[in-house]
């Protein structure tokens, strides 16, 4: 049977386990170990414990490989059968004081019965042997277990820690320059205008929102990030995306950003200082849907950036129909205590659509007597 000799490592961990450590072409992962996938058999016991494939991280992870310089240091967990034997280069008497020893390990290669099975991992090594490159080293720690039940505490050990914080995540992407997965790449551009939106001194959002470091802040990350990526990608803020030179003007968009929001803490003074629990508008249905009105008042400007001035005029326009801390929100037909819509997508779409509906009817009648106006002043 034909097999694989690789120079390694084991690593004793007490005195009945050990750790192998090696690193290899990505691309020959699958001819040696396979997934074992969770399911039940004819008599609804478990078997397997890896979840099904997740096409869209595994895409995510594959576009980041075939980038210009992908870096993956987290290894690939490996469980072996005991087939897969070590040999140590010297003497194990020769191990170094925490129990490290060179060696090679042996896995046999047998198509129809692999010898191991991945453990944690799955995703990436996915990635690996989809994406369009030659090769693609990666490391791998392996144990050897005759016992699917151990296999399965250490996917559930390896899987069951808390991952990081999104938010956290967020805030470390402004200053983080290496390529990135497309679904980060994508949220640098909003982080890194948030974080000037919280700490900048002329933003009228400074300290305001709440991130992992900024702990104070009432309103939340998620609801501003989710105002600037709509806007990025169709609204007031997607003219700024690309300068001459590639870069988007973060300065442009700041600007926009700045005037709408003093205009909204101009315009709804009382709503604008109160917590979320009292007022909907630095909820996040409040940002979400004020965000959706920016966007509409920066379009009938057509490429000038309104002035602070200029956003108060027309957010006076639907002022007195907003019931962000009290009364209700005379939704045609029905209505809504102010503090029964909530921050979901349904009821988000609902206050906006409202909100630009009434903002368009008041912007065309003020354009009307606007007209009137003017004609009897030349009659």
């Amino acid at each position: 049977m034909k097999g694989l000799r690789v120079p390694a490592l084991q690593l004793a961990q007490g005195p009945t386990r050990q750790i192998y450590s090696f690193g290899l072409d990505g691309k020959l992962l699958h001819r040696f170990a396979a997934v074992s996938r969770i399911g039940r058999d004819d008599d609804a016991a478990i078997r397997g414990y890896q979840r099904p494939e997740v096409i869209s991280h595994i895409n995510a992870i594959r576009a980041y490989i075939e980038s210009e310089t992908p870096m993956i240091p987290n290894g690939i967990v490996v469980a072996f059968d005991s087939r897969v034997r070590f040999e140590p280069t010297r003497s194990p008497k020769s191990a170094s004081e925490i129990g490290l020893l060179q060696g090679t390990l042996i896995i046999p290669l047998d198509e129809e019965d692999r010898p191991g099975w991945i453990v944690d991992g799955q995703q990436r090594a996915a990635a690996i042997r989809d994406a369009r490159v030659e090769r693609f080293p990666i490391f791998i720690n392996a144990f050897i277990t005759e016992e699917v039940a151990e296999q399965r505490a250490q996917f559930i050990l390896v899987n069951s820690t808390k991952p990081l914080p999104k938010g956290l995540i967020h805030e470390l992407l402004p200053a983080t320059e290496a390529p990135l997965p497309p679904a980060l790449h994508k949220r640098r551009l909003p982080a890194l205008l948030l974080e000037r939106l919280n700490y900048d001194a002329d933003s009228p959002l400074q300290g305001r929102i709440r991130t992992p470091t900024s702990t104070t802040g009432t309103i939340k990350d998620n609801s501003i990030l989710k105002l600037l990526e709509n806007s990025i990608s169709d609204g007031a803020l997607y003219p700024y995306r690309f300068t001459d030179h590639g870069h988007p003007d973060i300065d442009g968009m700041l600007r926009i950003l700045t005037s709408f929001w003093t205009a909204v803490g101009q315009v709804f003074a009382d709503a604008w200082e109160k917590p979320p629990r009292q007022s909907r508008l630095t909820h996040g249905l409040g940002i979400l849907s004020l965000g959706f009105l920016m966007d509409a008042i920066a379009e009938r400007f057509e490429g000038i950036e309104p002035s602070v001035a200029e956003f108060e005029a027309d957010l006076e326009l639907i002022a007195p129909l907003c019931a962000w801390t009290a009364g209700t929100w005379k939704l045609g037909p029905y209505q809504r205590r102010w503090n029964d819509v909530q921050n979901t997508p349904r009821d988000v779409q609902m206050i906006a659509d409202y909100l630009l509906s009434a903002y368009r009817r008041a912007l065309k009648r003020r354009e009307n007597g606007a007209q009137t106006r003017k004609k009897a002043a030349t009659a």
